[in-house]
């Protein structure tokens, strides 16, 4: 039977040299100002805008659709092709992306790759060994030294026309589709201006932006290493909920070119459920998996390494190659003369004194079986013997192997 165990080389983490640039010098200002006014503004707006049932409603459908641009678009088809989508659903998610207002398609992609690539690393932009503030939000406020970070190949979004208009547009796509639209279905169709930019347009992003912030924060810091503990990215249901369905990290960083990030019944995942709707809908198709044998073979592997750790912390008696060994007549003598309460079972000498009175068959009958191989008696002539049985007479009366001529 091969191992289920994988031996893996320990690696240092690398080191880097200080940053010796001035925090002044280093903070990226737009990205300083666009993600602390937006919050300010937001709850401003909700201590002094009504909010309607229809704006509500409309902001909670804008969120899913600048959600999914993320989701769908950017992170899953974009940054790790786990699926391929037809123009017309391309061109959708890019427009749903520019709403998220979280940076074009290439920048997103690109830094996603280098995270997965370098994760935990020095390299990797969003290193979460730095600290949840650090991988959350606090590497997006300064300007990152590309010399410092890792490279990952973005060939394929360099020759991508779609993804070189959107970058080179973006800033007028998030004033369209990240401002614009959604004040203004609120403001035509029901009169709601205010509570469109308010709920619908800030609010809306900032939500959105904290969301997506979590897949690289609370991702990594709570929740279950399924399929692999090498890195910190994990499983957790709470996460799931929070980012339309990024949270199962663990298996996410296990299998990155998989369309799915969950794959129980159980377990939430709109942006899966999406991505397969557009493919029953034929806007999407080449709907990568990876094989279902090598991902049970990662959670049944993890599964023992618990098991092991829990295991060790146990006691399972003298290991039976040190117990003494004692020949038939050795044996014998010890319960004739020296009165020892000894009996043998399986091949093992059990000294039952302290289990006389809570043996739950009563004295007689272990009484009766001093001096005697009671081997078949335990395993079903008199009684089958549970597995609690077995284990506390290995742990607490098992004193020795019995010779046999």
């Amino acid at each position: 039977m091969p191992s289920m165990y994988i031996e893996r080389p320990t690696y240092k983490r690398e080191k880097q040299a200080p940053e010796t640039r001035p925090l002044l010098e280093r903070l990226h200002w737009v990205h300083v100002i666009l993600l602390s006014t937006t919050p300010l503004i937001a709850l401003y707006g909700i201590l002094t805008t009504t909010l309607t049932v229809k704006t509500m409603l409309w902001a909670a459908l804008y969120y899913a659709f600048a959600g999914l641009g993320i989701t769908a678009g950017y992170h899953r088809m974009w940054a790790h092709t786990a699926y391929s989508a037809t123009y017309p659903l391309q061109l959708f998610l890019a427009f749903a992306g520019s709403a998220a207002v979280q940076g074009s398609i290439f920048w997103w992609a690109r830094d996603h790759r280098v995270h997965h690539r370098y994760t935990d690393t020095p390299k990797d932009p969003y290193d979460a060994i730095q600290g949840f503030w650090h991988c959350h939000i606090g590497w997006m406020l300064v300007k990152k030294d590309r010399r410092r970070l890792g490279y990952a190949d973005t060939s394929d979004l360099k020759s991508d026309p779609l993804v070189r208009w959107q970058h080179k547009y973006y800033p007028l796509l998030v004033l369209v589709f990240g401002v614009l639209v959604p004040t203004s279905v609120a403001g035509l169709l029901w009169g709601d201006w205010r509570g469109g930019f308010v709920y619908a347009t800030v609010l809306r992003m900032v939500m959105l932006h904290h969301a997506t912030f979590c897949v690289n924060s609370l991702a990594h810091t709570i929740g279950r290493h399924t399929y692999d503990d090498v890195q910190t990215a994990r499983d957790s249901w709470i996460t799931a909920l929070v980012t339309m369905g990024e949270g199962y990290h663990n298996f996410h960083h296990q299998f990155p070119n998989d369309y799915r990030n969950a794959i129980r019944f159980y377990q939430y995942d709109p942006t899966k459920w999406f991505i397969r709707a557009m493919s029953s809908l034929g806007l999407a198709y080449d709907l990568k998996t990876f094989p279902a044998n090598e991902i049970e073979k990662g959670f049944i592997q993890m599964r023992m390494q618990e098991l092991e750790k829990k295991r060790v912390k146990l006691t399972f008696g003298t290991p039976v190659s040190k117990l003494p060994v004692f020949t038939e007549q050795e044996f014998l003598d010890q319960v004739n003369t020296n009165k020892k309460q000894w009996m043998v079972i399986d091949g093992f000498v059990y000294d039952v004194k302290p289990f006389i009175n809570d043996h739950p068959g009563g004295k007689a009958l272990i009484m009766g079986g001093i001096g005697k191989d009671m081997t078949e008696a335990f395993n079903g002539g008199v009684y089958q013997h549970h597995n609690s049985a077995r284990n506390l007479m290995n742990t607490s009366l098992r004193i020795g192997v019995l010779q046999r001529l």
